[in-house]
């Protein structure tokens, strides 16, 4: 774990998440461990706090209910340069990890990332990647998460999910059927 010297004398902190669980979570993860949060839930409200205090570390979600956490992230760049912001996204894709490095992120993780892989990015040094994690997903649960999120944006329909990722839709049921792999 980094020693809390390392965040520097502003501790301020935001989160931009709409999944109010995690994001309550990982802010009281982020506390214990020296930081000063403050949360919101959509663009408006992230670009509103970006605006008004611009926090030296900032955890922006990749998608929000009212748009995308790349405008948040373009707002605290404007307003305040030095910031080291990282981009959370449970839709890991390159091109939107390119497109969030452009804009300024220091770092781009994948959900599930638990608040020493937060800290870790969001602390490691210039130009350093930071540690791989100590127990990362395994393969199987990777694909698992994806085909999860395919499935609840097709609002649960396995024959649209099927066709998206171009699946057997009885594959997909007996997929779905089963518990999450490790």
């Amino acid at each position: 774990m980094v020693e809390l010297a390392e965040i520097g004398e502003d501790r301020s902190l935001l989160l931009v998440d709409d999944d109010e669980p995690f994001v309550k979570r990982l802010a009281k993860a982020m506390e214990k461990r020296g930081f000063e949060v403050e949360t919101a839930e959509s663009v408006a409200a992230g670009k509103a706090v970006s605006t008004a205090r611009p926090p030296a570390y900032a955890v922006v979600d990749l998608r929000l209910g009212d748009g995308n956490g790349l405008d948040v992230v373009e707002t605290l760049r404007d307003r305040r340069p030095d910031s080291r912001v990282v981009v959370l996204t449970g839709y890991g894709a390159i091109t939107t990890a390119v497109a969030a490095v452009k804009m300024g992120a220091t770092d781009y993780l994948a959900k599930p990332a638990d608040a020493s892989d937060v800290m870790n990015a969001l602390l490691a040094p210039g130009g350093e990647l930071p540690p791989p994690p100590e127990n990362p997903m395994s393969a199987d649960r990777v694909r698992w998460e994806h085909i999860q999120r395919v499935y609840e944006l097709c609002d649960r329909n396995v024959s649209e999910t099927a066709r998206r990722l171009n699946m057997h839709r009885r594959t997909l049921q007996r997929i779905l059927a089963k518990r999450s792999p490790r």
